[in-house]
């Protein structure tokens, strides 16, 4: 099968198995973006995430298909906490998001393996392969855990933040750097008690940033607030794509440096195996005779 060619017209096999690639096959992921890398960075990306418990996915299987309704072809892709013991995607997503599949929607599963929050290689070229099958825009969902927040708002283009006044968020809990990152901020399960509450703290809470974001209130269960919200994004994915060039420079920048920091880090990592010089100077510090710094100084004028 020619793998390029049926990824072109967004078969979902070909799909699939791009996918699959970019995420176990290191040799064969680089000959691949190799071929698509070229028409990639068009898309927009949606990031949607928050505290576990917020209801991101069926959240984001509802906003797919009044996305679809808006003449979108829409993709999603759901980090998932690494199995620990299969070391795969936990499925559960999928299975609450199966509507919108019927509607058009491409999903899948990713586990985030531990990479520095979720934004791994991984991640960033299974967007481009979504973005060569013509999906616009992609949804990421985040694990809504630890860092994993602030590292997705640095690859997409807009942010969405989801809270449930079920999870007990009070807003002195909110982390301060989920205040800072959404250019949408959602009160999702809004039939429930206490949403108005976190709605005006949120609104007060996030008046005080700089980018002038959105609060609005939704409700899966009801649909309250659905049709709202999928405008909302339209209307960002129109204005970011006027900015869309830049964005795209700049994460370019920090996906050299990635790239090339974990090349030098496997190099000298590979060096420092084979290496006698280390070896000496790590038997002085597990015997005591010398702290690590200085031997980590001493080390490194070594390493050519």
């Amino acid at each position: 099968m020619d793998l390029v060619k049926d990824l072109k017209q967004g078969k979902r096999r070909a799909i699939a198995r791009a996918i699959s690639i970019v995420e176990n096959d290191e040799k064969e992921a680089r000959n691949l973006i190799k071929k698509i890398f070229k028409s990639s960075g068009k898309s927009i990306t949606i990031g949607i995430t928050g505290p576990a418990g917020a209801g991101k996915s069926t959240l984001i299987n509802k906003t797919s298909m009044q996305l679809n309704k808006l003449g979108c072809k829409t993709a999603v892709l759901a980090i998932d906490p690494t199995s620990h013991l299969t070391g795969g995607a936990i499925l559960g997503d999928r299975v609450r998001m199966t509507e919108s599949t019927d509607s058009g929607t491409y999903i899948r599963s990713m586990a985030s393996r531990g990479a520095t929050g979720a934004v791994s290689l991984a991640l960033r070229n299974s967007v481009r392969v979504l973005e060569f099958a013509g999906f616009d825009p992609i949804i990421i969902e985040s694990v809504g855990a630890g860092q994993t927040e602030v590292d997705i708002s640095r690859v997409v283009d807009v942010t969405v933040v989801v809270f449930n006044p079920n999870t007990g968020d009070s807003i002195q809990t909110i982390k301060a750097g989920l205040t800072e990152i959404g250019d949408i901020y959602l009160i999702n399960k809004s039939d429930l008690p206490g949403a108005n509450q976190l709605f005006d703290s949120v609104r007060d809470f996030i008046g005080m940033s700089g980018n002038n974001p959105t609060v609005m209130m939704t409700s899966t269960k009801s649909n309250k607030g659905m049709a709202e919200f999928a405008k909302k994004l339209q209307e960002l994915m129109e204005s970011r794509t006027k900015s869309k060039k830049q964005k795209e420079a700049q994460r370019l920048d920090l996906e050299l440096r990635d790239i090339v920091l974990n090349n030098v880090k496997n190099k000298v990592s590979n060096m420092l195996d084979s290496s006698n010089t280390y070896a000496k100077y790590l038997k002085k510090v597990q015997g005591k005779t010398l702290d690590p710094f200085e031997a980590a100084d001493k080390i490194s004028k070594l390493v050519k």
